[in-house]
């Protein structure tokens, strides 16, 4: 998308502004590092080692000027380029990255990354281990409606972000093995006791992230998964388009992904009290994220709210998106 350098009201910002704007290297800084990554104020200001009155001085005029989007999610305000085709905004945003790279504020840019996801992995590790004696949910009775799809492929499924395992009670049945994927061990260990309950003597547990070097290996010796199964981990990536790429980098040709997530809500008790990182996601950004990890999208299926009566976010929409990685490279 190709957007003009506009002012309130539609005025065509005169050239003259657009080197006032550049004359100030924060500015520059700001523009460099909101090209890299979407950030918020809060971390671009840790980035910057600066504060968040500093930072959002130097971001005003930028957005205003329309070379910073905004997009909202929940209390916070996340900032990204606008795409220019001006030589001299792809000037300005080269000038600020050496800057950013000359201060090491580039270099934080990983770590505040990172950060986002440490408060729901914290969040996890503090949920205390009980013996396994809880049934299999119901809920999950609704995952059948978007697994329909995927039956005649039954070899190997991945469980991403497995948490307490209650999505083997379904994949267990269906498929001749399966690796739940979880970076909590306190998580795994409660995985453990409802494997070993079930008899799921075919289910085996990897402590550590879907895009582990050593998980990927692990599931091309196997050929590649038939089926990628995500739930209610997306809103837990520091960066879900580049989750849903690890997802696909998982399957085998034909195979398919299904996230399991949220809807875009407002309830910002999920991120301060849940571990939440992203407050669910419109429909058009999950199928630009299938998109973008080259997966063909084949639909959705809105889970009932009866399936997930209890807890805190049985108020919130949820929804099972099917996708395929093509089955040749012809297809991609």
């Amino acid at each position: 998308m190709q957007v003009s350098l506009l002012r309130t009201g539609d005025v065509p910002l005169p050239r003259v502004e657009l080197f006032r704007l550049f004359s100030e290297p924060g500015r520059l800084q700001v523009l460099a590092l909101c090209a890299e990554e979407e950030l918020a104020v809060s971390e671009l200001a840790t980035v910057l080692a600066d504060s968040q009155p500093q930072v959002s001085r130097k971001v005003a005029p930028l957005r205003e000027a329309g070379l910073l989007e905004a997009r909202r999610d929940g209390t916070r305000t996340f900032l990204r380029v606008a795409t220019s085709v001006d030589a001299l905004v792809t000037e300005a945003i080269a000038e600020g990255r050496r800057l950013c790279l000359a201060d090491g504020s580039l270099a934080r840019v990983p770590g505040v990354i990172a950060a986002r996801e440490a408060h729901g992995r914290e969040h996890f590790d503090d949920v205390p281990v009980v013996p396994e004696s809880v049934p299999a949910s119901p809920e999950h009775l609704a995952h059948l409606a978007a697994l329909g799809p995927l039956l005649s492929g039954r070899q190997l499924a991945v469980d991403v972000g497995t948490g307490d395992g209650l999505s083997l009670d379904v994949l267990a049945p269906l498929f001749s093995r399966v690796i739940a994927v979880d970076r909590s061990r306190a998580q795994l260990a409660r995985v453990a006791q409802r494997v070993e309950a079930r008899g799921f003597h075919h289910v085996s547990l990897f402590p550590g992230s879907y895009d582990d070097a050593t998980l990927v290996e692990r599931v091309d010796g196997a050929g590649g998964a038939d089926l990628v199964f995500a739930g209610r981990t997306l809103h837990h990536a520091s960066r879900p388009a580049q989750a849903v790429q690890a997802f696909a980098r998982l399957l085998k040709r034909g195979g398919f992904v299904v996230v399991l997530d949220y809807l875009a809500h407002d309830d910002d008790r999920l991120r301060t009290e849940g571990g939440d990182v992203w407050l669910g996601f419109p429909e058009a950004d999950v199928r630009r994220f299938m998109a973008e990890a080259n997966l063909t999208f084949l639909g959705d299926v809105a889970i009932p709210a009866a399936f997930h009566p209890h807890g805190p976010d049985a108020r919130l929409t949820w929804h099972a998106w099917v996708a395929q990685k093509p089955k040749s490279t012809a297809a991609v």
